[in-house]
């Protein structure tokens, strides 16, 4: 036995002989930092110096992916719509086809405005305005020299203003400056051009009971809807449109879930131009979305970094003009997000690429009318010009 007293504590022996070292804080720290180190072994190495590195890495890459797939647990679905059922034949008068509706029919059809922001959708635009030339009274279009994200762009339907010559008597064309404030929320940009076209709706007079279709340009009501809604007496005052849902063509059908485009009987000092909700009346089966439908590659390019949703760009290889081609031929998504659902059986049913559909029935007859010089908006034709 030793002289002097017997303590019970534990000691760390791989440290004793930092304890009663002299020296400044900052020595003694590192010294005890040496001794924490020597005491880990190869697989806390591990945990520390690999794994959690990756895990940071992996939240970082993948972190949307695992909000958009547990997003079921932290938002409700929205309310449900009153889904209106819609008739028609083109062999149905439209008296009948009113009075199966439960609407009477009018003496005279209602004036129409078809009011859009334009961006750089130069052939759905030419789709869009031929489709409904019969049943619109007036275009208002609304340009910009600026993208929602504050980026400048060249006025790209007042330099090809001759394509539509067929509309220009009955078009109103108005041009808006961008404010350019960077870091700023798209959706500011985009509320503030959505006033001004307010303004521009009321120069192309406008008066109440007049409908107004509020939509953006790739949303497409078909022809024979809005006829029937301005012949028919006593429809809602407000009427969001269910259009077919399709991405890069209409080889890629995705749902019938696109609701955003509405037709409203317009009423002075109340009727807002908006691309939200605002109402619970949905009217089925009413057209066509084609989003990101372009002929070029370079078209991709810019909407990707132009639109309200500019941030999914998370990365510059994203911009890369073969992954887009590839991308675009699989059907595949070209932010690398998961679907956005409610549900996790919705979630999974729509995980991978969209199936291709072979279906060209019931689309715009301009578009069929003209199938070799938009062939690149068909089934079967998935490759895009690059520049």
């Amino acid at each position: 036995m030793t002289d002097g007293y017997y303590s019970s504590k534990k000691t760390d022996d791989i440290c004793d002989e930092v304890c009663g070292q002299q020296g400044t804080p900052t020595s003694l720290s590192m010294s005890r930092l040496r001794c924490i180190l020597r005491g880990l072994d190869l697989r806390t190495y591990l945990l520390l110096f690999v794994f959690v590195p990756l895990f940071i890495v992996g939240i970082y890459v993948h972190g949307q992916k695992v909000t958009y797939f547990l997003r079921p647990l932290w938002e409700s679905p929205p309310k449900p719509f009153h889904e209106i059922p819609h008739y028609y034949n083109e062999n149905v008068s439209m008296e009948t086809q009113c009075k199966l509706h439960g609407w009477g029919i009018r003496e005279s059809p209602r004036r129409v405005f078809d009011a859009v922001l334009f961006s750089n959708e130069l052939d759905i635009l030419t789709i869009r305005w031929n489709e409904l030339y019969p049943y619109v009274t007036q275009f208002v279009l609304l340009e910009s020299n600026s993208t929602f994200t504050g980026v400048p762009k060249p006025l790209i339907f007042a330099r090809n203003r001759d394509r539509f010559k067929f509309a220009d008597p009955r078009l109103t064309y108005g041009r808006v400056g961008g404010r350019f404030k960077k870091g700023e929320n798209p959706f500011i940009e985009e509320a503030y051009q959505r006033l001004a076209l307010d303004q521009l709706l009321k120069i192309a007079g406008i008066e109440d009971d007049d409908l107004l279709i509020m939509s953006d340009v790739d949303e497409i009501p078909s022809a024979h809807t809005i006829n029937l809604l301005r012949w028919c007496d006593n429809i809602p005052p407000i009427l969001h449109l269910q259009l077919r849902d399709y991405l890069y063509s209409y080889e890629f059908y995705i749902d019938n879930k696109s609701w955003r485009a509405s037709v409203h009987r317009y009423q002075s000092g109340k009727t807002r131009y908006a691309h939200y909700r605002q109402t619970d009346d949905l009217f089925s089966d009413a057209g066509w979305h084609c989003s990101f439908c372009f002929r070029r590659i370079s078209e991709f390019v810019f909407k990707m970094k132009a639109y309200s949703h500019n941030d999914r760009v998370k990365f510059s290889h994203y911009l890369n003009p073969d992954r887009i081609q590839d991308i675009i031929c699989k059907g595949a998504d070209l932010f690398d997000m998961m679907p956005e659902e409610y549900t996790f059986k919705e979630i999974i049913g729509k995980l991978g690429p969209i199936p291709h559909s072979y279906s060209a029935v019931h689309l715009p007859a301009y578009l069929l009318n003209n199938a070799e010089k938009y062939k690149y908006l068909l089934p079967g034709n998935c490759k895009r010009e690059s520049g």
